[in-house]
């Protein structure tokens, strides 16, 4: 399968990936800037949003960066995932994604933000900012 070639556009914003109790109420301090994700599952509710929303003392991971793929697909076009994830992964970096009806995130840590890039770019994907 050749996997497609894609657009992704780097957020200004830091993001955290947070867990909190299963019980917890959805927050009303995620802010609406950049990607906001809520997801509750049997064992957590985990939040993905800007850094900056969060209050402190929160149980998380920070300093992450989000590229969003700005390419849209249908939700059974097979590849796109692979396509963002694959040079990210296949050089030893970490990757947490999320997807929407429209678009799929991925997130890196902000250390490995510009090897991150490199490595998307050279594999043909465009990444501009905003």
């Amino acid at each position: 399968m050749s996997l497609p070639k894609l657009d992704l556009r780097l957020l200004p914003q830091e993001h955290a990936i947070l867990r909190l109790p299963v019980d917890a109420p959805f927050p009303d301090w995620t802010g609406s800037e950049g990607c906001v994700s809520l997801t509750r599952a049997p064992d957590e509710l985990s939040v993905v949003c800007p850094a900056a929303a969060v209050p402190a003392g929160t149980d998380g991971s920070f300093g992450w960066r989000a590229f969003r793929v700005d390419t849209l697909a249908g939700l059974d076009e097979p590849g796109v995932v692979l396509a963002a994830v694959k040079p990210i992964s296949e050089a030893g970096l970490g990757v947490f994604v999320l997807s929407t009806f429209l678009r799929d995130y991925l997130l890196v840590g902000s250390a490995q933000l510009a090897a991150a890039r490199r490595l998307l770019e050279a594999e043909g994907h465009r990444v501009t900012e905003g």
